[in-house]
């Protein structure tokens, strides 16, 4: 069927039908800050969430909030910011006195709304990487540049500047990747056309696309603190799976009987990184392709979709591999490299921001045995485990291990 298209001279994969932008990639073009006034209550909230939880006053505000009819949210952007308002109110809600005196339950106000626009959306009731990066952000000048110097973020949670320095970097590295991702449906076509000379481009592309969000990765370091990220946002990402201090979930009243388990915000949730590997013809093992897959539950349903057309159209590495041509296949490596360098440094960055922070915050506890706000908050519980619930330290190395597999050897 895909050669069939192919023949027909219609695109095998086009970006549009799955909301995809071949300017900003995954990334929502400018996203909504404000909802109609019948929301007034919900965007209240989301805009002191940082105020009412440093006073302890969060879940009483949302105690108190009426119960909004989800029926006048026009259009999807409306939606999306609906479900990062409601989302980031969850989180703070859940959070707000640390994980020692954690909320079991979302009160009706709060969960029967924010799961309602969840299903129309395809999303979970939890803050995921498509509200906190892809959707969280506005420029301070409309007419200045997209660049981090002229941008903010719509919500905030704890953390001051480390938390919105944390969202805008790693939108920045959504950003960077967006040649990379525009490519695939050219390489894809020309493997079906057997192209080499549109494929050698794609190649091209790719690798410098991964190269760049590996350069806006290291931008982390000057914008985000690691006993910040480690003692405060890190708490205010992590989800109800997998999670020790919730062994039976989180209930969602008025909407389940029964608590309910969903995964904190992860890298694992970024379309980008999967579609590079399944592009890529990246293969992880068992237990980290199982998680990586669910990961895919908590991504925009047309942005999943994209990720498994391509994982089921004609392969890249299989064409390079039978071809014998030298050129692609250094291409093809090239981009291999770059992908390991850049998960290389993702695990220098949970080793700054989470292993070290970890054990000097334990030190420091022992010592003092104290009082420090940020140890206070600290995610003990959560020390071995990334805020989407993996065994951290051992999925970012298999999956770095796995990328460097990939490599075909010299023809």
């Amino acid at each position: 069927m895909n050669k069939e298209k192919a023949a027909r001279g219609t695109s095998y994969m086009n970006l549009d039908e799955f909301h995809i932008s071949k300017e900003w990639g995954f990334v929502l073009p400018d996203p909504l800050s404000d909802l109609p006034k019948f929301y007034k209550p919900w965007m209240e909230i989301a805009n002191s969430l940082t105020h009412l939880i440093e006073y302890h006053q969060l879940r009483c505000a949302v105690n108190n909030m009426q119960l909004l009819s989800t029926g006048f949210l026009i259009g999807h952007k409306q939606l999306r910011l609906a479900h990062m308002a409601l989302s980031f109110i969850t989180m703070g809600y859940v959070w707000q006195e640390g994980e020692h005196n954690i909320a079991k339950m979302l009160p009706k106000s709060l969960a029967v709304p924010f799961c309602e626009i969840s299903k129309i959306l395809g999303l979970p009731p939890i803050l995921v990487h498509a509200d906190c990066v892809l959707t969280n952000w506005k420029k301070k000048d409309p007419n200045g540049e997209m660049e981090l110097r002229n941008l903010d973020v719509i919500f905030k949670l704890p953390g001051g500047d480390s938390a919105k320095g944390f969202f805008l970097v790693t939108l920045e590295v959504e950003l960077a990747a967006v040649q990379g991702i525009k490519t695939i449906p050219i390489a894809t076509e020309a493997v079906l056309n057997s192209d080499d000379d549109s494929i050698k481009t794609a190649l091209q592309d790719v690798a410098e696309s991964i190269r760049k969000m590996n350069h806006s990765l290291k931008k982390m370091d000057d914008h985000v603190n690691p006993d910040n990220f480690y003692g405060i946002i890190r708490l205010f990402l992590s989800g109800w799976m997998d999670n020790p201090a919730f062994p039976e979930g989180l209930l969602y009243e008025g909407v389940w009987d029964k608590p309910r388990h969903f995964s904190g915000g992860s890298a694992a949730q970024s379309s980008t990184l999967q579609s590079f590997d399944e592009f890529l013809g990246i293969r992880h093992d068992k237990e980290n392709a199982e998680f990586l897959h669910r990961m895919r539950d908590y991504m925009p349903p047309s942005h999943k979709a994209l990720i498994q057309t391509i994982a089921s159209g004609p392969s890249v590495r299989e064409y390079i591999m039978l071809s014998g041509t030298p050129v692609l296949c250094e291409l093809y490596n090239d981009c291999i490299a770059a992908l390991v360098a850049l998960r290389n440094y993702h695990i220098t960055v949970v080793t700054r921001y989470i292993t070290i922070t970890s054990a000097k915050a334990k030190a420091e506890k022992a010592k003092q045995n104290s009082s420090a706000q940020i140890l206070q908050k600290a995610p003990s519980a959560l020390e071995e485990r990334g805020t989407g619930g993996s065994g951290i330290m051992c999925l970012l190395k298999s999956v770095r291990d796995a990328t460097k597999k990939a490599m075909i050897e010299k023809i």
